[in-house]
């Protein structure tokens, strides 16, 4: 690895060391599906949120209301503080496929239908309010 590889690749650590994320990785839902419920969190202040995703009758809510919980939990472990109401937000939050399990289906006259069972991976990330106010500013 050449030196301005190797430091751009430090920096980028750096920078990921001060950023509180969590992801979920191969969650069996459609990537479609989990962004309708990404999108109604998307910038949302994240007690906020929780409430939205715990009365949110959608499967996929569940699975980011936990995710959110553990951004949260990991905002804190970082900055040695805990989170309260009107602290963090929802900087960030992202749904992208993951690899579909193939499966065949018998239909009439021999043939087979190709069932695509689609999954996902998601990234969420929190930050403070404050941060969110400075880079409107500049």
């Amino acid at each position: 690895m050449g030196v301005r590889k190797r430091q751009s690749a430090n920096n980028r650590k750096e920078a990921q060391k001060s950023v509180a994320f969590a992801k979920l990785t191969n969650v069996p839902t459609s990537p479609r599906k989990m962004r309708l419920v990404a999108d109604m969190v998307r910038g949302q202040e994240v007690f906020r949120a929780l409430g939205i995703l715990k009365f949110s009758n959608k499967e996929a809510a569940g699975r980011l209301e936990k995710l959110l919980r553990s951004a949260i939990a990991n905002w804190e472990a970082k900055n040695d503080d805990k989170a309260q109401d009107g602290m963090l937000y929802i900087s960030t939050i992202f749904v992208n496929p993951a690899p579909m399990l193939k499966r065949l289906r018998p239909a009439p006259q021999g043939r087979g239908y190709r069932i695509r069972k689609r999954s996902n991976h998601v990234t969420l990330i929190v930050d403070t309010i404050d941060n969110k106010t400075k880079k409107i500013e500049e």
